[in-house]
């Protein structure tokens, strides 16, 4: 069965869960840019934004009103040249639980999906974006409790143990 266009969508908030000062909700797909657009109230239409362009708006929410859910600050990154080889939106919210929960309830609404666990690296991995060793390394980066574990995680990341391999 095929997946429309826009369920090929997936959003997620990006940073660890609870309050904070500021909050992440990445959306990746097809139709990231759209979606994101459909929500988002700033100078500019997001579709006419460049590649690796920060956007300050609103995120509004469409009824019979406009009701403001946040300000926010939009990064745009264009296929194939993001993360995970698509079009990719970053929302950065004030990270209030309920503005990150209203937030992906309006992106869903949009046509967007949630994202499995480890989705993103997932689709860098299929995109050939990175190696699976590389991929598996995301995970150890996010995971690091010391500089000695960072420093390989990252090394890791980057193609260190890939590269060592092809010598082999």
């Amino acid at each position: 069965m095929d997946t429309p266009k826009e369920m090929n969508t997936i959003c997620a908030i990006s940073t660890p869960y609870g309050s904070g000062g500021i909050a992440v909700v990445r959306v990746s797909g097809t139709s990231a840019i759209a979606i994101v657009d459909k929500l988002f109230h700033g100078r500019k239409s997001l579709i006419e934004a460049k590649a690796y362009t920060v956007h300050y708006g609103e995120i509004v929410r469409v009824s019979d009103t406009t009701e403001v859910l946040d300000q926010v600050l939009v990064s745009v990154f264009r296929a194939p040249h993001s993360f995970t080889g698509e079009d990719v939106v970053e929302i950065a919210v004030h990270g209030s639980v309920f503005i990150q929960r209203e937030a992906i309830k309006l992106l869903l609404a949009a046509g967007c999906r949630m994202a499995d666990h480890g989705e993103f690296t997932k689709r860098a991995f299929m995109n050939g974006k990175m190696d699976l060793s590389q991929a598996e390394a995301v995970a150890d980066v996010i995971a690091s409790r010391s500089a000695a574990a960072h420093k390989v995680a990252v090394s890791q990341m980057r193609g260190g143990f890939s590269r060592k391999l092809q010598t082999l």
